[in-house]
């Protein structure tokens, strides 16, 4: 008999993307395909957090193009308004960066294009800073894209991932960006692939647009454990998502 796989709960992370200290969602990561939501990041993020969430997942997209850190007085707003975990990327390319937001109340940071153009940093960033780094893995049909999504590499997602899996990331943030923003489900498939190949938990990203999306996700996760949450965006703030409900079917094991 085939062991019974062990249930675990899902993290679902709510999505604060900044744009010119707005929150913002893209559609497939163009910046000119912009709807805001938000003027304030900070009353957001407090939102989110007495709707019942654990974790925020942060981006400033405008650092992710400048290779800088931008929407700082932005983040720093989310910060002062939650006392909830936050994950935040963008921009970030080297450790002094890094330890600015961990010494900011920032929880984790995501490395995403750096990842690629310097995988060093990775290692040296999780050794330092331990337990605090997750690597941003955005892939255009599979294929890793850098810079704000601006770049499309030769190198394959689940490659990159492999190249660092024993850097000491506490996660892998995996993003198909031709579904991202677009309402039309997740990428399972990679998502899955990913999760039963590597040993560091995965968190989906990109596409989700209705409960069902969600089922489908837990029934998956169910089978491939390393699956460990998701980040939702568009369909939180556009109410096609019932919080109570998201959260019900991803942490019931």
């Amino acid at each position: 008999m085939m062991p019974t796989p062990t249930l675990h709960p899902l993290t679902l992370y709510p999505a604060i993307d900044l744009k010119g200290g707005q929150c913002v969602r893209l559609q497939q990561g163009v910046m000119e395909r912009a709807t805001v939501y938000s003027d304030d990041p900070g009353t957001q993020a407090k939102t989110w957090q007495n709707l019942g969430f654990k974790w925020l997942h942060v981006v400033d997209l405008n650092g992710a193009f400048a290779q800088k850190p931008i929407n700082i007085n932005a983040v720093q707003n989310i910060v002062n308004h939650t006392t909830l975990p936050i994950q935040l990327g963008g921009g970030i390319r080297d450790l002094d960066t890094i330890e600015f937001w961990l010494t900011r109340g920032i929880t984790r940071i995501i490395l995403g294009s750096v990842a690629v153009y310097n995988p060093q940093l990775v290692y040296e960033a999780c050794k330092t800073f331990p337990g605090q780094v997750v690597i941003g893995i955005d892939a255009k049909l599979g294929y890793v894209s850098t810079e704000g999504w601006a770049k499309t590499s030769e190198m394959k997602a689940l490659d990159l991932a492999k190249r660092l899996e024993d850097s000491g990331a506490a996660a892998i943030i995996f993003t198909e960006i031709n579904q991202d923003g677009m309402l039309s489900g997740l990428d399972l498939d990679q998502t899955a692939q990913l999760a039963h190949h590597l040993s560091i938990p995965i968190i989906a990203s990109g596409g989700v647009g209705h409960m069902d999306h969600l089922r489908t996700l837990r029934k998956i996760a169910n089978q491939e454990p390393g699956i460990e949450g998701v980040v939702i965006g568009r369909a939180l703030y556009d109410g096609r998502i019932q919080v109570k409900e998201a959260l019900e079917i991803l942490e019931k094991c």
